[in-house]
């Protein structure tokens, strides 16, 4: 089995029951968090080695590593091949702090982009600048024209009196 089917088996099948499914992601989560800070702290948007020393590294377990990877591998670069990974496979994260910071407002991970060690990464006015560009995409809109808006094919007159009155 690889290493993501084992992560991916661990999501699905790692705990008996809820209050130990919960304990489990609270590891997580703060194993998680743990490494973020490390890298923060650090300012480094480039990581190499193999992924088992870079666990080590981290202080976390192959499986564990491998899902930090799969919450990571969207704000990289270059994406993984998760599916390919193995422990002695070497590895290269080239982190995009600002597409790292979007996507954990995408995830809800308010424990993440919270960090106090963002502050040396981006600053106030573009952390602002993202957490609002996160809100408008997931802002719905509407595709409605009224009939008192302007029309949409750019004449200048209402809908009602353009395109609307065909």
């Amino acid at each position: 089995m690889t290493l993501y089917e084992q992560w991916n088996d661990w999501l699905e099948n790692g705990a008996e029951n809820e209050e130990q499914q919960r304990r489990q992601w609270m590891e997580y989560y703060q194993s998680e968090q743990a490494v973020y800070e490390t890298l923060l702290a650090d300012k480094r948007n480039h990581v190499e080695g193999k992924l088992a020393d870079l666990a080590a590294e981290f202080n976390l377990n192959n499986i564990l590593m491998m899902g930090f990877l799969d919450g990571i591998n969207t704000s990289l670069g270059e994406a993984l091949k998760l599916e390919e990974l193995a422990e002695d496979t070497d590895i290269v994260l080239d982190i995009d702090w600002e597409k790292l910071y979007f996507n954990m407002h995408k995830a809800k991970a308010n424990w993440l982009y919270n960090l106090k060690q963002w502050d040396g990464i981006l600053d106030e006015k573009r952390r602002r600048e993202i957490t609002h560009e996160y809100r408008l995409s997931v802002q719905a809109v509407s595709q409605k024209v009224g009939r008192n808006d302007p029309c949409p094919c750019g004449s200048g007159k209402k809908y009602k009196h353009c395109c609307g009155a065909k």
